[in-house]
């Protein structure tokens, strides 16, 4: 097995406590990139009237600066992280660092619509470079059980609580200078992570060898692209669109050709070895369902807060801020404890269940709730829940896997991750939707005044997909509980040493 160059540890050699001080800094770096991409799917939102305002946007085209992002990082990812296996893995995160910077510059200069769509599809390109790249370099670094669940634990409470910082940094950035900072802000950001790449992290060369496989890349990622583009397409459409159902139909009937040929292809792009492992299947699952139910929440959460109880975007913002302590907290002292000692599912399980009692008490808010009495406690609910569940799904999902495949493998779990998210905003808006137009149609019969049933009724269809999250989250929990039945890593032992690179 290659231990690495001279003078380094190797990625897959145990390593005493303290011996190579980089690696944890090298941690920050990583999280620095992982926190750009995470919140930039959400921190353009609370910034999104000032730039249509400004760039003149029709609201049927505004919907573009969120979904040009996610379509772009969704259907990419796979491709991404075999790019990251193939020329290696710190070569193509400085790659994904510097090209996200780039696209980011150009967003804030936008002078257009169009030149705001095509810098936020060309973020959405450099994130599913750099994402899984992220992830694959933090798995072969820490490898020890004890660095590797403080190491987790980090990546998953930014994964975890980085849409939520969107927020409140772009609520920050919007109020007190201009929406185009929410896209600048990732600049500098992005010349530390670069610095710090060249400086702390360390990577054996990539696996030329295994060759691309472009027929894998054009059917999974003409696949994912058709179905995240079909959710996105059926929250303004309807899903009996026409649209929207071709778009289903033809990613359904690319994504099982994938599937075909990937069992065939001398160097398939996603090798289904991965997804027939029952813990990291299990975990893909998972995470997508997760992702369905918090996606939901920050979408109806923050119009809550802006619509119904009159918040100001950094007002706004900083209500998340509990949220974010919590998965933070549940990420990083909790589940980074406790994954040594009990099985991943033990923490997800729970953690899901938790999530779901969070989201149920959000059912009961109103037009007039209290933050304090009765979102509060909901928020801090389901953030110590995410927290629990996160760290141990990109823990076990990543642990054990071939070198050459661990790139795809970080991809993999990034695309359960958009996938859910796509979902989430989709279908739990269109069932929001329908259950407030209802609830104000049959009200406005009685004769009951207009200014009283729009409000009451809007709070209808938010509770209403609430309660829909809510059960989504329990079927997460569900899940974990019945599919993962991994084992705590044991002490002193390198966590699922992967295949050795001479066998695969």
């Amino acid at each position: 097995m290659s231990i690495g160059r001279t003078g380094e540890a190797g990625p897959f050699r145990k390593t005493p406590e303290g011996t190579d001080p980089h690696r944890w800094w090298g941690l920050v770096v990583i999280a620095l990139a992982q926190l750009m991409v995470v919140l930039d799917a959400t921190i353009v939102n609370i910034a999104l009237p000032s730039a249509q305002h400004a760039l003149h946007m029709s609201d049927g085209n505004r919907q573009w600066v969120i979904t040009a992002y996610t379509l772009a990082f969704g259907g990419l990812l796979l491709l991404g992280g075999r790019i990251a296996d193939l020329v290696g893995r710190k070569r193509t995160f400085v790659i994904g660092l510097i090209g996200f910077a780039v696209a980011s510059a150009i967003g804030g200069a936008a002078t257009s619509s169009g030149m705001l769509f095509g810098a936020r599809a060309l973020q959405g390109a450099f994130a599913a470079v750099l994402a899984p790249s992220a992830l694959s370099l933090l798995t072969t670094t820490f490898t020890d059980p004890r660095e590797r669940g403080k190491a987790f634990g980090v990546y998953g409470a930014l994964a975890g609580s980085g849409s939520a910082i969107g927020f409140i940094v772009g609520g920050l950035l919007t109020e007190y200078l201009n929406w185009r900072w929410c896209l600048y802000v990732n600049v500098p950001i992005a010349v530390l992570a670069v610095v710090g790449a060249f400086a702390l992290l360390h990577d054996r060369p990539g696996h030329r060898e295994a060759g691309l496989d472009v027929p894998g890349v054009l059917l999974g990622c003409g696949g994912l692209v058709a179905i995240v583009y079909g959710f996105s397409e059926a929250e303004p459409r309807g899903w009996s669109d026409p649209l929207v159902l071709a778009l289903f139909a033809s990613g359904l009937l690319l994504l099982t050709a994938f599937v075909w040929w990937q069992n065939r292809a001398p160097s398939p792009l996603l090798p289904l070895h991965i997804i027939k492992d029952r813990n990291r299947a299990g975990c893909f699952l998972t995470m997508m369902l997760a992702t369905i139910g918090m996606f939901g929440l920050f979408l109806f959460m923050t119009y809550y807060l802006q619509i119904i109880l009159g918040y100001s975007p950094v007002r706004t913002g900083l209500a998340y801020l509990p949220l974010t302590a919590a998965i933070i907290t549940g990420s990083t002292q909790i589940s980074a404890r406790l994954l040594q000692h009990v099985a991943p599912r033990m923490l997800m399980a729970p953690g899901m269940v938790l999530a779901a009692g969070g989201m149920a008490l959000l059912t009961r808010m109103t037009v007039h709730s209290s933050y304090t009495t009765e979102i509060l406690p909901a928020l801090v609910l389901m953030g110590l829940g995410m927290g629990l569940t996160f760290m141990p799904v990109f823990a076990t999902a990543t642990s054990g896997v071939a070198p050459r495949d661990s790139g795809v493998t970080s991809a993999t779990v990034n695309t359960s991750q958009q996938v859910g998210g796509s979902i989430g905003t989709a279908l739990l808006n269109t069932i929001a939707t329908t259950s407030s137009t209802a609830y104000i149609t049959a009200h406005l019969r009685t004769g009951a005044p207009k200014a009283l049933v729009v409000p009451a009724g809007v709070v209808h269809g938010y509770t209403t997909a609430i309660w829909w999250a809510a059960g989504v989250m329990l079927l997460a929990g569900l899940t974990a509980g019945l599919m993962v039945t991994a084992k705590a890593p044991k002490h002193g032992v390198p966590a699922d040493a992967p295949v050795p690179e001479s066998v695969t």
